[in-house]
C-alpha cells in the first residue's frame, strides 16, 4: 500500500477536501502537522485546500496509471488561497511540482497592474485588509484573470483547464500531465510560506528523469495545425522531405527499450540510413514495431522527428518533433491519412542564436544545444531560453515528455518536413 503524506508547514490548522481519498470526507490538518492516506494503486482523486469554505489549489492523484506510473499535479483552476507543491517520495529536493511561492509570486504581480488591470479583476482576487492578495478565484471561469496568473506561474501549475475533449488547452497546462516513474508514496506539502519540499533547495525542474523521447506515452492527437495533404496509399513507415538544396543523408535509430512513460534513446547503432537529395520526398519503408527517431546525419546535437508506426493504443503512427537533443534546423510532422494535421517549426533558430546556446557538432556543423543532457553534460539554459523565444512551447519538445501536440496518421505513415539551409 502506498500513501499520500501531507504535511501542513502553516502556522494555522489547514482543512482540506478529499475526493478519491479518506472516504471522501474532509481533513483538517493542525499548524506543522502532517497526515498520511491511504492512496490503493487505481485510485485517483484530489486533495484541495479550503480557505474561507472555498476551494483553492490542490494535487491531483492517479495512482499507478498510465504503464503503472503515477501522475500528479498542481491545480489553481480552481483558484488559491496558500501555497501547494507535490512530488513522489524518493525524488530529488529540487524536482516537484507546483509554485512553491505561489500567493507571494500573485501578490508582487498585482501590485505591479494599473488601476484598469485591477478593476477588472475585483470580484476575482480578494484583498486583505492591508490591500495584500489573500486569494483568487477560478482563473477557468475568467479569462482575464487566467491571464494575469499566466504573468507569473505559467508553466509552474494548471491555471485553465488544459487539454479536454476537442479542447487542445494550453500547452504549458498539459505538460504538468507528465507521468512519474513508477508507483510511489505521494508528498503533498502546503504552506504560506515557501511550499518546497526542502526550502533550502532551489526548483531544479518538474521530472526527476531524463526524458530524451517520449513516443512510449503517446496515446491520441491533441490540438494540431491544419494543413493541406492528401491521402496516398502509402505502406508503414514514413514519408521524408530533405527541403534542402544539397543532398543529405537521413538515419533512423530505433530505442533501445519503451515503457515506463519514455524510452531508451539509441545514440550510436542506426536501424538504417537513406540518402535523400535536394528538395526531394522519398518514401521509407519501416517495420510497425518501429519506436524511434529519424534525424539528419548521425552526429548530435541533431534535431529528432520521433515517431512510433503503430501504436498499441489506436493502432496508429504517431510523432512529434524533439529538440532535446539539441537542434540542428527546423523540421515538421504531418499526417497522410487525409486527416490534414501537422505541428513542428520551419523557422531556422539556428542562424541567429547567441552563442551560449550553440554546440558544434564533432563534423563543425554549427547546431543548438541540448536542452536536456546527455553523456556529454546537463542541459543547456541558454538553448531552452532561446527556443522558447523562438517557438514557444506547443511546436517541438524543448524540456520535459508533455505538452507538444503529437500528429496521428491511422494509415501508419508520418510525412516528416527537415528544412536545411
Amino acid at each position: 500500500m502506498h500513501y499520500l503524506k501531507i504535511h501542513n508547514r502553516s502556522n494555522h490548522a489547514q482543512t482540506f477536501q478529499c475526493h478519491g481519498y479518506n472516504g471522501n470526507k474532509d481533513l483538517t490538518i493542525n499548524a506543522n502537522g502532517q497526515a498520511s492516506l491511504e492512496a490503493a494503486d487505481g485510485t485517483s482523486g484530489a486533495i484541495i485546500a479550503v480557505h474561507e469554505g472555498v476551494i483553492g489549489e490542490q494535487c491531483e492523484i492517479t495512482k499507478h496509471g498510465f504503464q503503472g506510473n503515477d501522475v500528479i499535479d498542481i491545480s489553481n483552476i480552481c483558484g488559491a488561497g496558500g501555497n501547494m507543491t507535490c512530488q513522489q517520495v524518493g525524488d530529488p529536493a529540487g524536482k516537484y511540482k507546483g509554485l512553491e511561492n505561489f500567493m507571494q509570486a500573485c501578490n508582487q504581480a498585482y501590485h505591479k497592474l494599473s488601476q484598469d488591470k485591477k478593476n477588472q479583476l475585483k470580484g476575482h482576487v480578494f484583498l486583505d485588509g492591508k490591500g495584500n492578495v489573500k486569494r483568487i478565484g477560478p482563473p477557468k471561469d475568467f479569462q482575464p484573470l487566467e491571464e494575469f496568473v499566466r504573468t507569473f506561474a505559467n508553466g509552474r501549475t494548471y491555471i485553465g483547464v488544459g487539454a479536454w475533449g476537442p479542447n487542445g488547452g494550453n500547452p504549458a497546462d498539459n505538460a504538468q500531465s507528465k507521468a512519474g516513474n513508477g508507483s510511489k508514496d505521494i508528498l503533498i506539502i502546503y504552506s504560506d510560506g515557501n511550499a518546497a519540499p526542502d526550502p533550502s533547495k532551489p526548483f531544479t525542474g518538474q521530472e526527476a528523469t531524463l526524458a530524451v523521447a517520449s513516443l512510449a506515452s503517446i496515446e491520441a492527437p491533441a490540438s494540431m495545425k491544419m494543413v493541406a495533404a492528401a491521402a496516398p496509399a502509402l505502406g508503414p513507415g514514413i514519408q521524408l522531405t530533405n527541403k534542402s538544396p544539397r543532398k543529405n543523408t537521413y538515419f533512423f535509430y530505433d530505442n533501445y527499450w519503451n515503457g515506463n512513460g519514455e524510452a531508451g534513446a539509441n545514440f550510436d547503432h542506426p536501424l538504417k540510413h537513406v540518402d535523400v537529395g535536394p528538395n526531394q520526398t522519398v518514401h521509407v519503408p519501416l517495420d510497425v514495431g518501429f519506436k524511434g527517431r529519424v534525424q539528419r546525419g548521425d552526429q548530435q546535437p541533431a534535431t529528432w522527428g520521433e515517431f512510433q508506426v503503430k501504436a498499441s493504443n489506436d493502432g496508429g503512427a504517431h510523432g512529434d518533433i524533439s529538440l532535446e537533443q539539441g537542434c540542428d534546423g527546423a523540421a515538421t510532422v504531418a499526417s497522410t491519412d487525409g486527416s490534414n494535421v501537422s505541428n513542428g517549426f520551419e523557422k531556422d533558430i539556428v542562424k541567429d542564436a547567441p552563442a551560449a546556446a550553440v554546440e558544434k557538432k564533432p563534423n563543425g556543423e554549427k547546431a543548438l544545444a541540448s536542452t536536456e543532457g546527455n553523456w556529454k553534460g546537463p542541459g543547456n539554459q541558454a538553448a531552452i531560453d532561446w527556443e522558447y523565444k523562438q517557438i514557444g512551447h506547443g511546436k517541438a519538445y524543448i524540456k520535459g515528455g508533455t505538452g507538444v501536440p503529437d500528429v496521428a496518421s491511422k494509415n501508419n505513415c508520418l510525412h516528416f518536413t527537415f528544412y536545411v539551409p
